[in-house]
């Protein structure tokens, strides 16, 4: 509890006391007024404080207006004890609500702590520690053990281990070494580092995940605006009700004083302080539990649709595989040797940044001497012909073989083939694959477990499409598509599902923007995921780890199943106890518990939403 919640539950405390001596004092007249104002204006002040000061700039109808109201009255009508007891245990909700939230709250701000305070940049032969929005693309940032990186960037000396659970979720820490990315807010464990900056702080990891967090709030569920436009037509009607039951049946039947109480209790019985605070935390508390398992959800009204989820669509490259291609085979022609195959296919893709032609030289641990190279030659759509030491080679796909008159053998390999020739030989093809990342399997069993849909699209060939569809067991693989054939995919997806139902799209890249955008829900892989994936997206799985997929419905739908609960919790007994108030069956304290005891019950509830899954 914070130090205002102490000064709160003692000033609850203090009230009660002083409530229970009244209520045992043998007083009379204006002196047991007295005793009962004390306690009242104690536990109460604030109320009446708030409902004066709404009223002085246009809002009356809230529930400190009705909580003024309705103990005033009784106050007026000698129902002392009633009075204080009502605020009494109003305050006790207040400060079970002022609890609930706060703790929320702090579930939410533990990823405030990953905001750097300095950044020790080195300029002029020293190390100097400024803001982080002071330094400069192309700087060097020092950073020692213990400490939070402060700016992406690129390490260029030093080792470590990183620790990145404020924002992957993930306790395993993650190597680092010359040439690796590091992403701020992740914290320096072991070694010093020396990192280049690659961002400005205004767009580096740690700025967009607060910038997320602190604007998730504002973007509300369905449920959240039904509560909040119920509540801006039903307090003036209840208030309207009250006041016709106080005046209208004693014009007929008399007894004033008993007219204008049960509409206190009405008063009373009708805050619907239950529903306007525990759904809002419900969603609140769903949103900071997702934060924790490194999912970042973008506000509340992602988190509804989430629970609706019919079927999930996913890029293939960087999402459902690693986005790294590896060499998986050699196959060497009659009369040559793996190594030859190998080397020469390495040595002829030594100048291309291209994925494959990086997989190769990988894969090849000889020593890679491009002046061994002459007269390289790069056709868009082939692939690469040289001259090494003499020997006239090529490199790239069948076509490219097939005009130099060369006939490779029909072949079925799952991935990329890259064919080799040397001196008009044919020296045997290469396999080039991407592999499946551990957790997509995993994941998409979760998700056909919950009755979701799987589908892929893809830009790969249909053999290389089709190979990681079956191995994952996906219901459906679209291959060969350009950005604009995903969304026309989408669009007939989004057409397929039923009208309540909801689809999500999974993808990383900046070609998968416009899909992101265009799902119902956009799912971007945060650690390798294009700042345009990021931008686009409703939500954000920070380390790229599939299962929290699933583990993000189940925290949508136990939220949903809470609002619901509430919600029916809440009308139901406030509507039995509007009715036995009308009528004079239920007296204050039935009113206390329609009003406190429901609320806070249903911020308990809530409350399930803040403890870990």
């Amino acid at each position: 509890m914070t130090r205002k919640h102490k000064k709160a539950l003692a000033r609850i405390i203090l009230s009660a006391a002083l409530l229970l001596t009244a209520a045992l004092l043998p007083t009379e007249g204006w002196l047991r007024w007295i005793t009962f104002l004390v306690p009242y204006a104690i536990v109460g002040w604030d109320v009446l404080w708030k409902a004066v000061r709404n009223i002085a700039h246009g809002q009356v109808f809230d529930e400190n207006f009705l909580m003024a109201l309705a103990t005033v009255g009784a106050m007026v009508l000698g129902e002392y004890s009633e009075a204080v007891g009502v605020m009494l245990f109003y305050q006790v909700g207040e400060l079970f609500q002022s609890v609930a939230v706060g703790r929320s709250r702090q579930s939410i701000a533990q990823l405030m702590d990953i905001r750097p305070d300095s950044a020790r940049v080195l300029r002029n032969g020293s190390a100097q520690e400024v803001d982080p929005e002071e330094v400069e693309v192309g700087e060097s940032i020092l950073i020692r053990p213990g400490e939070k990186i402060p700016l992406d960037g690129v390490v260029t000396e030093g080792s470590s281990s990183l620790d990145t659970a404020a924002l992957t979720g993930e306790s395993l820490p993650r190597d680092a070494a010359v040439g690796d990315s590091v992403a701020s807010g992740c914290v320096n464990l072991t070694g010093v580092l020396t990192v280049e900056v690659t961002k400005p702080y205004g767009e580096s990891t740690v700025a967009k995940i607060l910038e997320l967090v602190e604007n998730a709030a504002s973007k509300k569920a369905r449920a959240e605006n039904f509560i909040t436009k119920f509540a801006r037509y039903y307090t003036p009607a209840v208030v309207i009700g009250a006041v016709l039951l106080a005046v209208v049946p004693p014009l007929f039947v008399g007894n004033w004083s008993e007219w204008i109480h049960r509409a206190l209790i009405f008063l009373v019985i009708s805050c619907p302080c239950a529903l306007v605070i525990s759904i809002p935390l419900s969603f609140f508390g769903g949103i900071g539990g997702a934060s924790r398992q490194g999912i970042l959800v973008k506000g509340g009204n992602y988190l509804e649709l989430l629970a609706k989820l019919e079927a999930v669509v996913f890029d293939k490259t960087g999402t459902l595989t690693q986005g790294v291609f590896q060499l998986q085979a050699l196959y060497p022609a009659e009369g040559a040797t793996e190594a030859e195959l190998l080397e020469t296919a390495a040595l002829a893709e030594c100048h291309s940044g291209h994925p494959i032609a990086q997989s190769l030289r990988r894969a090849y641990e000889g020593d890679i001497n491009p002046d061994r190279l002459e007269d390289v030659t790069e056709t868009p759509g082939l692939g690469v012909s040289a001259v090494l030491d003499g020997a006239a080679i090529c490199a790239g796909n069948r076509r490219l073989m097939e005009s130099l008159g060369l006939c490779p053998p029909e072949t079925d390999d799952l991935g990329t083939v890259v064919y080799v020739a040397k001196n008009g030989r044919y020296l045997g093809r290469a396999v080039i694959a991407d592999g499946v990342k551990p957790s997509a399997q995993e994941a998409v069993k979760a998700l056909k477990a919950r009755g979701i849909q799987t589908v892929m699209l893809t830009g790969d060939s249909q053999g290389a499409a089709e190979a990681v569809g079956q191995r994952l067991g996906l219901d459906q693989v679209h291959a060969q598509l350009l950005p604009g054939d995903k969304v026309d995919c989408l669009e007939a997806l989004l057409a397929a599902k039923s009208p309540r139902g909801t689809l999500a799209y999974v993808g990383d890249g900046v070609n998968d923007a416009p899909v992101l955008s265009r799902a119902d829900i956009g799912i971007a892989m945060g650690a390798m995921g294009s700042d345009a994936a990021l931008e686009a997206a409703d939500m954000v799985l920070m380390d790229d780890d599939l299962t929290k997929l699933p583990a993000a419905m189940d925290i949508s739908r136990k939220c949903l199943r809470i609002v619901r609960q509430n919600i029916v919790l809440a009308l139901t007994i406030k509507g039995l106890c509007l009715i036995l108030g009308a009528f004079g069956l239920a007296s204050m304290w039935e009113a206390v518990f329609a009003d406190v005891g429901v609320a806070v019950i249903a911020i308990i509830n809530a409350s399930r939403m803040l403890g870990r899954k």
